[in-house]
């Protein structure tokens, strides 16, 4: 995603429209960071792949310092008119129902066929993973979460709901976000899940409550990990788990498949990098939303008690295409730095801390990243993990580098170093069956819904 704008542009008294709808549908894709593109006023023009835009201090500083607050132009949902359900899934007492009512409304065209094509791949891949699972009543459970989302997606189809470059959780009259919970747990083996140190999780929400903010830096595996975080945190870190705000790329919150789930999360909405030229058409569009989506993320930052999850890599992690083996990707440098150098100069005291996050069995992505919308959903029952590690100061790892780029490479590899290094000790949990035997003194893992 690349922006080119001066940052005076930022200044300006009128309403953020909302999110573009520039993309046609598409299936579920991730969240991710985003990169923009400005005229810096240094004495060069620079421009980098990156989560924020290269602006020097002083134009960051003007950003987050500018009193000029931009209204949301997201609709009250729930003030909405004419937002009924439909009946065609909420009454299904069988999967024959279900899929029966998919049908009937693809053949009464209210369903795009490629639509209803993921609406059933959907279902079967769910029941398939549920069944793998287990757990009493799984084939009940299956029936009772597709039917709500099945329900939700159709909803979404005739209605469209647009997404604001801020989104916040829908919770009421219909709570989006326990939607998004209630179907993911199933697919999660908490027997065999972990998380890495819970005490800095608690002294994250201790900081929150003093007014700070918190920037998580971390890898990107699945659709799922924004509800794989939470349920992981649901029982330790509740306040995290529900006030986390995801750096989200434009997919999914343009797929109908997808929209739902992302409905109930607090999102920053941004077009990736790696899809900004997808559609020349376009592009120029996509800045301009980029640029809206930058300043909420300032005004929220200035505000202070806000916790933002954002992967630099600028997309999901893959595997290693000869050993197949998983790795967190690496991450861009100027995605790091001026996410850093935003909460900086926040007007709060801001943190930034390694998160790694495994979770790829669930929901893996094509081995490629795609440009093509359709990309086929592989759903699993599989332990996940999650960890994070102390904060890591800026100024201690580079106080030995000569100049700023340096310094951003120093840092973003004490970054990296910590996720990688916490992702092998989840890994060895999860997947090498060491359990909690895998904790190392810098990574303490439990299971605190034990």
């Amino acid at each position: 995603m690349i922006l080119s704008t001066p940052a005076p542009f930022l200044t300006t008294t009128k309403p953020s429209p909302p999110f573009p709808r520039v993309s046609k549908l598409c299936f579920l894709t991730p969240y991710y960071s985003l990169s923009l593109r400005f005229r810096s006023t240094a004495r060069r023009s620079t421009s980098f792949p990156c989560v924020l835009s290269a602006l020097n201090l002083h134009a960051m500083a003007e950003l987050v310092q500018d009193k000029e607050v931009v209204a949301s132009a997201e609709v009250d949902y729930s003030k909405k008119k004419n937002r009924t359900r439909s009946r065609s899934f909420l009454d299904a007492t069988t999967e024959q129902e279900l899929l029966s009512g998919i049908r009937k409304e693809s053949e009464a065209g209210k369903l795009p066929s490629n639509v209803a094509a993921g609406m059933k791949e959907l279902y079967q891949n769910y029941k398939t993973a549920v069944l793998q699972s287990g757990i009493p009543n799984a084939r009940e459970i299956v029936l009772e979460n597709m039917a709500a989302a099945l329900d939700l997606i159709f909803l979404d189809v005739e209605d469209p709901f647009i997404f604001s470059p801020y989104h916040k959780a829908l919770r009421k009259p219909y709570d989006y976000y326990e939607f998004g919970q209630k179907y993911i747990r199933p697919l999660i083996d908490f027997r065999n899940s972990y998380v890495g140190n819970v005490s800095i999780f608690n002294e994250i929400q201790e900081k929150l409550q003093q007014g700070h903010n918190i920037v998580l830096i971390s890898n990107h595996q699945t659709e799922a990990d924004p509800a794989v975080i939470a349920l992981l945190l649901e029982t330790s870190s509740p306040h995290i788990a529900e006030n986390l705000i995801y750096v989200a790329g434009d997919r999914v919150v343009t797929d109908p498949l997808c929209k739902p789930f992302s409905m109930g999360r607090n999102l920053i909405c941004v077009y990736s990098k790696k899809h900004m030229n997808d559609d020349p058409e376009h592009s120029e569009e996509k800045r301009k939303a980029n640029i809206r989506s930058l300043k909420e993320m300032a005004l929220l930052l200035r505000g202070g008690s806000q916790i933002v999850w954002i992967a630099p890599s600028g997309g999901r992690d893959r595997p290693d295409p000869l050993s197949g083996e998983w790795y967190p990707a690496h991450f861009d440098a100027s995605s790091v730095d001026n996410m850093r150098r935003l909460a900086e100069h926040s007007g709060a005291p801001g943190h930034v801390y390694p998160l790694a996050l495994l979770c790829h069995d669930i929901m893996p992505p094509p081995p490629q990243v795609e440009k093509e919308i359709g990309e086929r959903r592989v759903i699993s029952f599989h332990g996940v993990g999650l960890s994070v590690a102390p904060e890591i100061s800026f100024s201690e790892v580079t106080a030995a580098c000569e100049n700023p780029e340096e310094a951003k490479e120093v840092y973003t590899e004490a970054l990296y170093k910590s996720v990688t290094e916490q992702y092998n000790v989840l890994k060895s949990a999860v997947h090498g069956k060491q359990g909690l035997g895998a904790s190392i003194p810098t990574v303490s893992l439990s299971q605190p819904w034990n």
